[in-house]
């Protein structure tokens, strides 16, 4: 039920990167200026990531979330299918009480057990939380500089790699080949096969840096080149709608302007069980994309692209209305 997958990119990039919250997030960002430039010179992240995380998970605060930490790690503990990931996170919870001398009451947050102005779940809160405003205390709840530098120093462990982008949009040629689409190449080879800026100017050559490309919605929506630290932020949240919606409200904290090339609004919205007969009809057709859940992955994707190229549709690996038409997807 989470809105990262079960939202269309354009309700869920909309909703997220708003105008107000780009305007709240540059005023933030002007605010905590020098105490972020002290986080980058530490950690290696750009204080409008950071802002931007803040923004995505609590609305920069508004909303940490009213429900007991400990009973919704009980819950999910009882839950089959990862009992021994919450089950470990509920004894985490109560080493972290212990730790910050936590009361229970004050214990509160997601429905999924993440707590304070960043979300941490209580495994991260005891490995990577710290004092960012040096009273002595660790407190994700209360002070946002803690959560702040907490944030900053979870990304540096995660693998951030100071003075990369996240990534960017692109455009692509007419002729673009989508039969060529890899999971990663040079920045190099992607210039050479004549993806450029979304403005128009040519795609920077950095030695040694490769990128994926992302089609969320299909190639007459936004495309993306993803560099090495997209993959950091979706270590964080493993949704590509999530980890877009990220770096691009992050560049537009930092005075970037909108995306260049609109998102359609008439994306179909996938229920589970559709997703699931739409993998099940392409493991029929012969086209693999693996185990059968439910949840449009880069496996289903794949499969949906070299569908869509033996039917001389353009294989950008998007369920559009025609491709799952074509699948005898029932509605379309």
């Amino acid at each position: 039920s989470q809105p990262e997958f079960t939202q269309t990119f354009a309700d869920y990039f909309h909703k997220r990167v708003s105008e107000g919250r780009i305007e709240k997030g540059r005023e933030l960002y002007l605010e905590y200026r020098d105490f972020l430039a002290e986080l980058t010179r530490e950690y290696g992240v750009p204080g409008q990531y950071l802002v931007s995380f803040w923004g995505l998970e609590t609305n920069f605060g508004s909303y940490l979330g009213g429900m007991p930490t400990l009973d919704s790690l009980a819950t999910l503990a009882c839950d089959p299918r990862r009992s021994e990931f919450f089950t470990e996170e509920f004894l985490l919870a109560l080493e972290l009480m212990e730790r910050e001398g936590i009361d229970v009451d004050a214990m509160k947050g997601s429905w999924a057990g993440a707590v304070g102005h960043t979300q941490f779940m209580p495994s991260n809160y005891l490995r990577y939380a710290v004092d960012g405003d040096g009273d002595g205390v660790i407190d994700l709840w209360s002070s946002r500089r803690d959560a702040l530098a907490s944030a900053a120093n979870f990304l540096n462990a995660l693998g951030w790699q100071p003075e990369q982008r996240w990534g960017r949009e692109v455009r692509l040629p007419p002729d673009f080949d989508y039969a060529g689409v890899t999971s990663r190449l040079p920045l190099a080879e992607w210039r050479s096969q004549g993806l450029r800026k979304a403005d128009g100017g040519p795609l920077p050559v950095v030695a040694g840096m490769e990128a994926k490309l992302l089609m969320p919605a299909g190639h007459k929506a936004p495309v993306f080149l993803a560099y090495d630290n997209f993959d950091v932020i979706m270590r964080w949240n493993r949704s590509t709608s999530y980890a877009l919606s990220v770096g691009h409200l992050a560049d537009r904290i930092a005075g970037a302007g909108p995306l260049l090339q609109a998102i359609p609004e008439d994306q179909p919205r996938l229920r589970r069980s559709e997703v699931l007969q739409l993998q099940e009809t392409l493991a029929e057709k012969g086209f693999d994309s693996g185990e059968p859940d439910g949840l449009l992955g880069p496996a289903t994707s794949a499969a949906l692209r070299e569908f869509q190229l033996s039917e001389g549709l353009v294989g950008d690996g998007y369920p559009d209305r025609q491709t799952l038409a074509l699948l005898g997807i029932a509605g379309y």
